[in-house]
């Protein structure tokens, strides 16, 4: 059986025996160094450790927001590193909401490796479960991993732009209501949003629990959302084209394919003046 979306802590337990590629995702947006030490001191036996900021995304500085799209050969290497080829399952994880191990998951899957799956309940569940842990650096096994872009996953900067003008996409940004409506921005130039976006909160994809909701209700959620509109005329965003992976994989759970993702998100639109910005809470508009 192959795992696409979502794996359970029960199943992923049964395969520790290194037939699969595991992967670490854990980071923290404020601290570089947390994820990868974390790591060394305790981890999922046989997982290799994937950082946002330095496997996951490309140096940001120049185009692209704070996360940009690491170029194609790149990715090769990294996934090669990981020791993934192709056909290997792969499963990511992180601390509990899959935000970052599903950057990763989307990552391979714009490379053309369907097989990758997150960790339901991440390392939080992994834990209060008991499953077994070991510290240290793993030796991996380097993969041979080649990949051919999947440039329909995807939008650009100006392709945004050109939909905002037309109003012929509905744009879905992920962050919090609080900086969706711009009451708060801790991080970008500016406040607010994209022109004519809605807001769902990734988090609310969630139980208590930490876990997924259950496919039919992320579906009965995305498609009120959605409101009929078809998924390939819909792109997800965020900050920066981070937690927009997790509204991905929750809407892959719920079966809805199609949607694309801004990569640049917010951080990359509010980077330039001239580019238009919205305030308050979303406006409801039919898809045309």
């Amino acid at each position: 059986m192959t795992y696409t979306t979502l794996i359970s802590t029960e199943e992923l337990a049964a395969r520790l025996d290194g037939t699969w590629t595991i992967v670490d995702c854990r980071f923290d947006l404020q601290n570089d160094a947390w994820g990868p030490d974390e790591y060394r001191r305790s981890h999922i036996p046989g997982a290799g450790y994937a950082s946002l900021s330095r496997a996951l995304a490309a140096p940001a500085g120049g185009s692209g927001g704070r996360h940009p799209l690491p170029d194609r050969r790149v990715l090769e290497a990294t996934f090669s590193r990981l020791g993934i080829s192709a056909g290997r399952q792969v499963v990511a994880y992180d601390q509990e909401t899959g935000m970052f191990a599903s950057r990763l998951w989307w990552l391979l899957r714009y490379m053309g490796h369907d097989a990758v799956a997150v960790l339901d309940g991440g390392w939080t569940k992994w834990i209060r479960e008991g499953r077994p842990t070991r510290a240290g650096e793993e030796t991996i096994v380097k993969g041979a991993f080649t990949g051919q872009p999947r440039e329909e996953m995807r939008v650009s900067v100006a392709d945004v732009a050109a939909k905002v003008a037309t109003g012929s996409a509905l744009l879905v940004d992920a962050r919090s209501p609080e900086r969706f409506e711009g009451r708060s921005e801790p991080i970008d130039r500016v406040p607010g949003h994209i022109p004519g976006a809605v807001n769902l909160y990734y988090k609310e994809n969630m139980t208590d629990g930490g876990e997924m909701l259950p496919a039919v209700t992320l579906r009965e959620r995305f498609s009120s959302v959605l409101g009929g509109r078809p998924p390939d005329q819909t792109v997800m965003y965020c900050g920066s084209g981070v937690s927009a992976c997790q509204n991905l994989l929750a809407l892959e759970h719920a079966g809805i394919t199609g949607v694309r993702l801004y990569v640049g998100s917010w951080s990359e639109w509010s980077s330039d003046p001239t580019r238009p910005v919205q305030t308050g809470p979303t406006v409801a508009r039919k898809p045309s």
